[in-house]
């Protein structure tokens, strides 16, 4: 890794950096659930998946206890689950594939209990995701290896990956709880990422070689014309791949196939103003750029000493900032298909605003900055 300059966060940084923090907290439920966005209703649950990064951020600036509260939560909420998934696990053993409504899903309510069904909209949202559950486990293991403790409950590690090591070549919804037919190829990093971190917190070595078969194949299935793809059956670059090397660290981030990755999201997700898209021919609420997502490039950009497009980024996530400095979870300008904003503001509203994921980037990005 190259030594960078000193980078030193102006006023503006740090008022958004106390703000973000500030967001996070304020977003905590007293069960250690960090909502979704406090202000749009149909986030109003707790992804495993957007509250991992939320801890990851915490710990990074020294609120380890709300990252520590958070972890807590899912092993409770997990645990209330443990007699369905092991039925899962044994169904999946015997050959059979469950449907995926009947799969544990990817979010809860701040209690930790299940949603009920149509209490979203009128038709069931696509719910039967495994991300979060493999980046819950890896970053459970940097929580504890960062605090040097052990008082994980060992027991929901084991379960969730017994449960990752069952569920992994089923189909399931990508990351954006969209495109529900096939593999996915950031899935299949959180996943590996996740059962070598259990393998890791157990001294198990069967979850490390689990973890290095499903590795294996994200890089024999999902590297074509030297760059990552999206999906088994979708050749298109999608900025969630940012994760196969940070923070999953399924290939050193110089690595060519992941070099290309990036340079893939840059030419082709950039938009108009400089924010990122997910992918192409995304419609949800236009299609916009993503404050998480040029946050994720931002900081890939300062890990590798690439100040000018570390720039470009950071000044973009600040001119998002509403008068309350809260975050979106995208913008609405400079979309890709702007006939599709209002279907879904009659639907759900305006944009989710704050979003405590976009915030959580946001610090990710900041912090290395910071480090260095």
């Amino acid at each position: 890794m190259p030594t960078s300059k000193l980078y030193i966060p102006n006023a503006r940084d740090r008022a958004l950096i106390s703000r973000s923090i500030e967001i996070i907290l304020e977003g905590q439920s007293p069960s250690g659930a960090y909502i979704a966005s406090p202000n749009f209703n149909s986030y109003k649950y707790s992804w495993l998946r957007d509250g991992a990064y939320c801890a990851k951020a915490m710990d990074t600036v020294g609120e380890t206890e709300s990252a520590s509260r958070f972890h807590r939560w899912v092993e409770s909420t997990l645990f209330g689950q443990r007699i369905h998934a092991e039925s899962l696990i044994r169904r999946l053993e015997r050959g059979e594939v469950p449907e995926k409504d009947d799969m544990l899903p990817t979010r809860y309510t701040l209690q930790g209990k299940l949603e009920e069904i149509g209490e979203v909209e009128e038709s069931p949202w696509p719910n039967y995701q495994l991300d979060g559950y493999g980046i819950w486990l890896h970053e459970l293991e940097v929580h504890h290896r960062h605090l040097g403790t052990t008082d994980f409950n060992s027991e929901v590690v084991d379960l969730v990956a017994r449960y990752l090591s069952a569920t992994w070549e089923t189909d399931c919804f990508d990351c954006w709880e969209e495109i529900g037919d096939g593999r996915h190829a950031s899935t299949l990093a959180a996943i590996a990422a996740g059962l070598k971190s259990a393998g890791s917190l157990l001294g198990e070595e069967k979850f490390i070689k689990k973890s290095e078969e499903v590795r294996e194949y994200l890089l024999a299935n999902f590297v074509r014309n030297g760059r990552f793809c999206k999906g088994l059956l979708d050749d298109r670059v999608d900025s969630s791949l940012l994760c196969v090397a940070l923070p999953f660290e399924i290939v050193p981030i110089e690595s060519p196939a992941f070099t290309r990755t990036v340079d893939a999201i840059r030419t082709e997700l950039r938009g108009g103003s400089g924010g990122i898209y997910r992918y192409l021919g995304d419609t949800y609420y236009g299609g916009g750029e993503w404050i998480l997502l040029t946050s994720w490039l931002g900081w890939f950009d300062l890990l590798t000493d690439n100040f000018a497009e570390f720039d470009v980024a950071n000044n973009w996530v600040a001119s998002q900032v509403t008068e309350n400095f809260d975050l979106p979870e995208q913008s609405t300008k400079g979309v890709q298909e702007p006939s599709m904003i209002q279907p879904w503001v009659e639907r759900w509203g305006q944009v989710a605003t704050p979003l405590l994921w976009s915030h959580a980037m946001y610090l990710l990005m900041i912090h290395e900055g910071e480090k260095k």
